[in-house]
């Protein structure tokens, strides 16, 4: 038996095409829990990758709690949460937000402060407030760096979104888990093969985005 085996017979079994525990359905929640955390990290740490990229304060403290975030383990984390809280969504959310925050936050900073200095100079030379050059000038030429930390903690939230499992939440880590209880590693390779594949069409769509979003101007000084 090899892993090619394993995940023939599992998707060529029409039983795993429907019902609850169905690809489709469990798919469908492991995209929820990927981008519900993906939403709050977004909502935490681009604001203030922004903020302190355009002021250049606090890019030490930055550094040191995206450090300290980044040296949790995520499914410690769960287990610690679901002690204190019980089960639910939140002690879900909250690893993965840990896991996609320093990411996102330490490379938003790294992209405005790496923005040509001139551009901002000419920028207020011409009257544009804080909030223009910021939008008008940094971020646009900013953006394919913000769209890579974007990207990073996106892959990172769908692979390790399977923890959600562990605590009786669905997904794709359902079938990982469910197929190591029941010693069904058709079950074990094909949950893992949908979630490489998960996140290699998250590494796609991101690419489709910075195609889409980033200025021909930006992506020429680029190469």
């Amino acid at each position: 038996m090899n892993l090619f085996h394993y995940a023939n017979v599992f998707f060529s079994d029409n039983a795993n095409w429907s019902g609850a525990d169905g690809i489709p359905t469990r798919l469908w929640e492991h995209v929820q829990y990927s981008l519900m955390a993906l939403g709050i990290a977004a909502v935490i740490g681009l604001p203030l990758g922004l903020v302190t990229g355009h002021t250049g304060r606090g890019g030490n403290a930055l550094a040191l709690v995206a450090t300290a975030a980044r040296a949790l383990p995520s499914f410690g984390l769960l287990v610690l949460l679901t002690v204190l809280m019980g089960l639910g969504l939140t002690p879900v959310m909250v690893p993965l937000v840990a896991l996609a925050v320093p990411p996102m936050l330490v490379t938003t900073y790294e992209a405005i402060r790496s923005v040509d200095r001139a551009l901002v100079d000419a920028a207020r030379g011409m009257g544009m407030g804080p909030l223009r050059v910021m939008f008008q000038v940094e971020v646009p030429v900013a953006l394919p760096l913000i769209l890579s930390g974007i990207r990073s903690s996106a892959v990172q939230i769908v692979s390790t979104a399977t923890i959600a499992a562990y605590v009786s939440f669905g997904g794709l880590g359902r079938y990982i888990v469910d197929g190591l209880y029941q010693v069904d590693y058709n079950k074990v390779v094909g949950g893992a093969v949908l979630v490489a594949l998960l996140a290699v069409l998250t590494l796609g769509l991101f690419w489709l985005a910075g195609k889409v979003l980033v200025s021909p101007g930006v992506r020429r000084q680029q190469r």
